[in-house]
């Protein structure tokens, strides 16, 4: 994992089930950990709501001034040079679509300083999601994330599922979606998402095991 990870993706594609992962993930091997939660469009899949578990595993959550409020307009402030100097790694939840990504391009200058080579900014597919089904859908949604965050994405991730409803097989369905999403982009495939009691069930080689973090409603 690099210094900064910046994960974005269309609503309910899990980019935020992502970033808990890759948090979690870098807090077991000893690193220092901050999460910025940068999603301020949608108020159902937010890391804010993971604010005990990252208080458990001793790592840091920035997260909207008025997070889990009926306040309609919510604000983010954060020092991005203080963070990236502090800890061993960053790791930013973009809100969906370009709307969300507006609020990365207020940090994008700095970032692009501050660490131009130590950047990794994930784009997240699910290929059961709406408006993101087929790699034409995919491809012009993240070129728009590209242009209102002012970065560009470096590598894709395939974060296929159904919710509760996954099967190996769907994940498996879901390969030639991504390899064309990747090739039509010219980005490298980063890995294959799979639940953890899944992974077993699969027969490729750049599966990332995760857990379940992130629920839908009606999955809780």
């Amino acid at each position: 994992m690099k210094k900064i990870t910046i994960v974005t993706g269309h609503y309910g594609s899990g980019k935020t089930n992502l970033s808990v992962n890759l948090a979690v993930k870098a807090a077991e091997e000893g690193k220092k950990v901050a999460v910025v939660d940068l999603d301020l469009v949608n108020p159902y899949f937010r890391t804010a709501d993971f604010k005990q578990l990252f208080e458990d595993m001793g790592i840091k959550l920035i997260a909207p001034d008025f997070a889990n409020t009926n306040l309609d307009v919510p604000s983010i402030q954060f020092d991005v040079e203080q963070l990236a100097a502090s800890e061993d790694c960053l790791i930013i939840d973009v809100g969906g679509d370009d709307a969300g990504a507006t609020a990365l391009g207020r940090y994008a200058e700095a970032l692009l300083e501050m660490l131009p080579g130590d950047i990794d900014m994930f784009y997240v597919i699910n290929q059961r999601r709406t408006l993101t089904s087929n790699a034409e859908e995919a491809v012009t949604l993240m070129y728009e994330i590209e242009q209102a965050s002012r970065m560009k994405h470096t590598a894709i991730v395939n974060n296929t599922n159904l919710g509760c409803e996954t099967t190996a097989e769907i994940i498996e369905e879901s390969a030639d979606f991504a390899d064309r999403v990747a090739e039509k982009t010219g980005l490298p495939l980063a890995f294959t998402t799979c639940p953890e009691e899944q992974c077993l069930l699969t027969g490729r080689d750049d599966i990332l095991p995760i857990k379940v973090y992130v629920k839908l409603p009606w999955d809780r």
